[in-house]
């Protein structure tokens, strides 16, 4: 104890007994909470996010199984000091060691005298640095071969500044105890001044933080590593926006195909991406005039979200557009498509409608797999074309895929969209709630005033899934 404090000052008196019991009894019922929240919390390891708040959980814990520790020692008081130099060994007998593991820390203190060269430890300080509890203590300049090499210059600084010029000590170091294991020590400290202002000697606690510091390092690294995730999921959704915008048609409002001629199809079109998923998904939407002068629509969804979904849509939409190209009719590019998904080596599922638009006879063929039908509005009524038989891509190999023929008529309007457009539905209701929009669309001028009503309607709808929808409006 510093000299400027004598035994029966105030300040030197432990504080009331029944405050610090009440300070216990309230850190043990925090303890409590806390361990019971620790309990509840995800604990499989897979997911930063939970590894992260699990650590938090018990650093927390530790913490307050620490302070615990240190009320106690404050309610019980300051161990006995050792009677005489010639009886501290039975002063030092060191008390049970920590648990392993346990953030239950150990607090010994020392004090050295300058004058007479002597030093006193506590059991605490003996137990901590792994020593013989019948050795005599080290002195100052024997305590940094306790230390790690590149500790040193800090302890070393840290003495000297205190001894020197009177400065608190407060900083840290490890130790290599005696059976190899590596301690991490807190020391705080401050000189004992004599009567003529001289330091006569240097009194400190020093305390085991290793559980501490270890417990630290595993909230930063699962931090790190978080945030490591956060940065790679931002550089895949980066990666997957322009790869979809590369793949996507470049049109943006309306466009006119074929483009020369009287019978021709008013295209809009529009993607909504998911509100629950930062990620991109493999929805993709496609008009294209083809060599012969018809005209390519085709609608797609692959299961899934992320770079590899969207590299596996545009793998799957530029297939879509070669096929068509070389004048592979809907059923049998379904039937190719199919083999291409069946054949990656990640193999997901998809579906797709595929339309082929003859404009000198306004023909529609098209064949689908797996994906809602096209909607037809004629008249202020809608419906949905009958569906040719299709299993979802990559769901069997060898399937086969029929198609089907519908005549339009000057007027008509052909809605193509994907599952995600009316979410939380069943299938029949999201169709029903898009039929219901004809009395509506019977009144629009264009395809792109239809696409517009469709995302006044659903436009604002928390979705799980990407969408999107493409209009053909026939016009002569």
């Amino acid at each position: 104890m510093p000299s400027h404090l004598s035994a029966d000052h105030p300040a030197a008196q432990p504080p009331g007994r029944g405050s610090v019991d009440a300070l216990i009894s309230q850190t043990r019922r925090l303890k409590g909470d806390v361990d019971a929240v620790r309990r509840d919390a995800p604990s499989d390891g897979s997911d930063p996010q939970e590894r992260w708040q699990r650590a938090l959980y018990d650093l927390a814990l530790h913490q307050l199984t620490d302070l615990d520790e240190h009320l106690a020692q404050l309610r019980d008081g300051p161990p006995p000091a050792p009677s005489a130099a010639g009886a501290q060994p039975a002063a030092r007998t060191a008390p049970p060691a920590p648990r392993r593991g346990s953030l239950l820390s150990r607090v010994g203190s020392a004090e050295w005298n300058l004058l007479t060269d002597e030093a006193s430890w506590s059991g605490e300080l003996y137990q901590i640095l792994g020593r013989d509890p019948t050795a005599p203590p080290l002195t100052l300049d024997e305590l940094p071969s306790l230390v790690f090499d590149e500790d040193r210059p800090r302890l070393t600084g840290m003495v000297t500044d205190c001894l020197v010029d009177a400065k608190r000590i407060d900083g840290e170091f490890r130790v290599m105890r005696p059976d190899g294991e590596v301690r991490t020590v807190h020391m705080m400290g401050e000189p004992v001044l004599a009567a003529d202002g001289s330091t006569a000697s240097m009194w400190a606690v020093l305390r085991d933080v290793s559980e501490l510091r270890r417990s630290e390092r595993a909230v930063s690294e699962t931090r790190d590593s978080l945030q490591r995730q956060r940065q790679r999921a931002q550089s895949e959704h980066r990666l997957a926006v322009e790869l979809q915008e590369a793949v996507l048609p470049p049109w943006r409002g309306s466009l006119r195909l074929p483009h020369q001629g009287t019978e021709t199809l008013d295209l809009a079109a529009h993607y909504l991406p998911s509100s629950a998923s930062a990620l991109i998904g493999g929805d993709w939407y496609d008009a294209l005039q083809l060599a012969d002068g018809d005209t390519l629509l085709s609608v797609g969804d692959l299961t899934g979200h992320g770079v590899a979904v969207a590299s596996g849509m545009a793998t799957l939409l530029g297939a879509v557009r070669g096929m068509a190209m070389a004048g592979t009719q809907p059923g049998q590019l379904m039937s190719l498509l199919n083999q291409l998904l069946d054949a990656t080596v990640q193999p997901a599922l998809g579906s797709a409608v595929c339309c082929r638009y003859r404009p000198e006879s306004r023909t529609l063929v098209w064949a689908q797999a797996g994906h809602p039908a096209p909607l037809l509005f004629r008249s202020g009524t809608g419906r949905r074309l009958n569906s040719p038989d299709g299993v979802l891509l990559g769901a069997t190999s060898g399937a086969v895929y029929a198609q089907a023929e519908e005549t339009l008529e000057p007027g008509d309007l052909l809605l193509l969209h994907t599952d995600g457009l009316v979410p939380g539905r069943s299938s029949t209701a999201a169709v029903n709630r898009l039929l219901d929009l004809a009395p509506r669309f019977d009144g629009a001028r264009t395809a792109q005033d239809c696409v517009r009503m469709v995302m006044e309607e659903f436009g604002e709808t928390e979705r799980a899934d990407d969408a999107c929808v493409l209009v053909a409006k026939v016009t002569s």
